[in-house]
């Protein structure tokens, strides 16, 4: 009987401490890791960018992005799946994502910013009626982490700017947060089916600051990050143009600002390039997705403005600034595995 005592209590001992042990937070992950800084005066010569990753799946293309040897990564949404409202949840896979050995050895080296999408928003083609938006925001600052001082911290939402670079050699980066302010769009019948709504992506907040933000921006390139497609109008996926509102004063402040304006999305789980005049300035998107996860079995989709073929494997974009070439170069690419170059398209700044 003693030893039947000692073994449950052994049992009920060594429960409760197997309870006691915690996920590291976000936090503690990234305070336990060396990663990179970038100098802002610095011009950015290569940017790679990329979207969804899923935390828990093989992560086989960092390596091949570290060999690009950029000088700044953005994510472009899904950097994580979360689909939660519970925000344990949703930091225990941050810091999973933040503990990938590959990821981990590619932010000691690189710089990072971004935006999300719906999944690591919280919740599948979520707007703004997701309940735990604040704090999941809050998360998200935390894994990319914005420093304490940037003032996207003591506004709602997750929009941020970042300009790089001296003068004559400068990139704007405008991030724009398509989930927080998002009114519902209609949907058909068909889940994943939309139609045309009159409602807004950035909310007014937002708007004001996109304005001001593109408006005095003295870049000789602007870099706009959306989650979803700003472009292409056919497909029956989430996209700007289910908002036709939102995305034709998107495009009239671009043609207003008369910049040089370059555009990256991601989501589709395809990389595709498009392009559209906008005034005097030709615009291309770039749109990567997925960093672990593609849609492999992709057969065909209408996209009148698409450059190229659609690559339906693993991939990521790379942006190439040739500041030296008169006028400017930009070439832009969507890559794969060992880095091999599957779309291209080059451009030159006006």
């Amino acid at each position: 009987m003693t030893r039947l005592l000692i073994t449950i209590l052994g049992i009920f001992l060594l429960a409760s401490c197997k309870e006691d042990v915690k996920t590291p937070s976000v936090e503690q992950v990234k305070n336990s890791q060396a990663t990179a800084s970038i100098n802002i005066d610095e011009r950015l010569d290569v940017i790679t960018f990329g979207s969804c990753s899923k935390q828990n799946e093989k992560q086989p293309l960092w390596k091949s992005i570290s060999g690009e040897q950029p000088d700044l990564w953005i994510w472009s949404g899904d950097n994580i799946y979360g689909d939660t409202e519970d925000m344990s949840v949703l930091e225990s896979k941050y810091a999973q994502q933040l503990s990938q050995p590959a990821y981990k050895r590619f932010i000691e080296e690189v710089p990072i910013i971004g935006i999300w999408d719906d999944h690591d928003y919280g919740v599948n083609d979520g707007g703004k009626h997701y309940p735990k938006r604040k704090e999941s925001r809050d998360l998200m600052f935390e894994f990319l982490g914005v420093s304490k001082d940037n003032p996207a911290w003591d506004r709602e939402g997750a929009y941020q700017s970042y300009t790089y670079g001296p003068e004559g050699e400068q990139i704007k980066i405008i991030l724009l947060d398509a989930r927080y302010f998002r009114d519902d769009p209609r949907k058909t019948a068909s889940r994943r089916s939309y139609v045309p709504a009159k409602g807004d992506i950035l909310g007014e907040d937002q708007w004001k600051w996109f304005e001001q933000e593109l408006m005095e921006s003295k870049a000789q390139l602007n870099i706009i990050v959306s989650g979803i497609q700003i472009i292409p109008e056919e497909h029956n996926y989430e996209k700007w143009s289910n908002f036709p509102l939102s995305r034709d004063r998107l495009f009239n402040l671009i043609r207003s600002s008369k910049s040089n304006t370059n555009l990256i999305s991601g989501d589709r789980h395809i990389g595709e390039i498009s392009s559209m005049q906008l005034g005097d300035h030709m615009i291309h998107e770039i749109t990567s997705s997925g960093l672990t996860h593609s849609y492999s079995s992709f057969t065909g989709e209408d996209n009148q403005h698409r450059v190229g073929e659609v690559v339906s494997s693993l991939n990521y974009g790379k942006l190439t600034i040739d500041w030296e070439a008169k006028p400017i170069k930009i070439i832009g690419e969507i890559k794969g595995e060992g880095g091999k170059s599957l779309q291209v398209i080059e451009s030159y700044l006006n």
